[in-house]
C-alpha cells in the first residue's frame, strides 16, 4: 500500500525553522507509516517561491503554471501536512493566501497535520485559534494534534528532546488517522455541481 503525502511549507526564509519542523513531521509520520507496512510518497510544496503567483491569482483569479501544479499536489495527496510561520498569533499571509486561492473542496475529507512556528511560546495558540477553524471551514478531517516550535526548541539538546516528542506524538495520532481514512478521492466541485444540475433537469423532465 501507497500513500502520498503533501508537505506545505510556509517558510519565508532560508533555512527556515518552519521547512525544518515540515521534515521533522514528514519523517516521523514516514517511520510510523512505514511500520505499518505502509510505503509513502512525500511531495513538497514551498510556499515562499509561489509567492508572486499566488498574489496575481488572488487579483486575477488564473493561477499560473507552477501554482497549479501545486494545487496538483495537494489535490493528489492522501495527506496533506501544513506547517506555518505565526505572526500576531495568526499563520503568516502568504500561508493563508495559498489556501484562499486553492481550488474549492480541495482538502474535503483530507486527512491534515498541523503546524507552526515563533519566536516564541506566546504564539502556540496559533494552531487552535487559527489553523484548526480554517481547516475545519475547508472540509479537512484535521489530526487531533498538531505541534508548534519555538525558536528555542532548536537550541538547547533539552529543548530538541521535548520537541522530538511532541512530533512523534503528533505523527502516531496522524498515521492513525491517514490509515483510517484510506485512499483520498479527489474532488472536481465543477463538475459534481453540473451533474447534480443534469439530473435536477432530467427529473424536471419526467
Amino acid at each position: 500500500m501507497t500513500t502520498k503525502l503533501t508537505i506545505i511549507s510556509g517558510g519565508l526564509r532560508e533555512p527556515s525553522s518552519t521547512r525544518m519542523l515540515a521534515n521533522r513531521l514528514e519523517a516521523a509520520v514516514r517511520t510510523e507509516l512505514a511500520a505499518a507496512g505502509v510505503t509513502v510518497e512525500s511531495s513538497f510544496v514551498e510556499l515562499r517561491p509561489l509567492g508572486h503567483a499566488i498574489i496575481d491569482a488572488m487579483f486575477s483569479g488564473f493561477p499560473s503554471t507552477p501554482l497549479e501544479e501545486a494545487f496538483g499536489k495537494v489535490a493528489d495527496a492522501d495527506g496533506v501536512i501544513a506547517v506555518t510561520p505565526a505572526f500576531n498569533a495568526s499563520s503568516s499571509g502568504l500561508f493563508k493566501s495559498f489556501f484562499d486561492v486553492l481550488p474549492e473542496e480541495t482538502l474535503s475529507d483530507m486527512p491534515v497535520l498541523m503546524g507552526a512556528t515563533g519566536g516564541t511560546e506566546r504564539h502556540s495558540l496559533v494552531l487552535e485559534h487559527a489553523l484548526r477553524p480554517m481547516f475545519s471551514y475547508l472540509h479537512a478531517i484535521v489530526s487531533s494534534r498538531g505541534v508548534y516550535a519555538a525558536t528555542d526548541d532548536f537550541g538547547s539538546r533539552s529543548n530538541e528532546a521535548a520537541l522530538g516528542e511532541r512530533v512523534t506524538r503528533a505523527a502516531a495520532d496522524y498515521a492513525r488517522l491517514v490509515r483510517g481514512c484510506g485512499s483520498h478521492q479527489r474532488r472536481d466541485a465543477f463538475s459534481e455541481d453540473a451533474a447534480a444540475m443534469a439530473q435536477l433537469l432530467g427529473r424536471d423532465r419526467s
